[in-house]
């Protein structure tokens, strides 16, 4: 983990964040980790799971075809890829 030093935050900041952590039940150190990751984190970012899972209900794939798949998979590990 990376470990970041704010310089010349101020006192009416810090007292800001101090106050949002204990409503939040959080150290103030806790509370800025979550400001910071609210931040960078888009709201309209692709998250891959849910995008799977849409395009298999618009395929119409159902519980039924997921487990046909499962029970005729070769449960062995792949061979791995010839190198040159």
């Amino acid at each position: 983990m990376r470990a970041v030093t704010i310089r010349n935050l101020s006192d009416e900041v810090h007292r800001a964040i101090r106050l949002r952590a204990a409503r939040h039940n959080r150290s103030t150190e806790a509370e800025m980790r979550a400001i910071l990751e609210a931040a960078v984190r888009s709201e309209d970012r692709l998250r891959l799971g849910s995008a799977i899972a849409e395009i298999s209900r618009r395929a119409g794939v159902t519980d039924a075809d997921v487990d046909a798949l499962e029970a005729v998979r070769d449960a062995r590990a792949a061979d791995p890829m010839p190198i040159g």
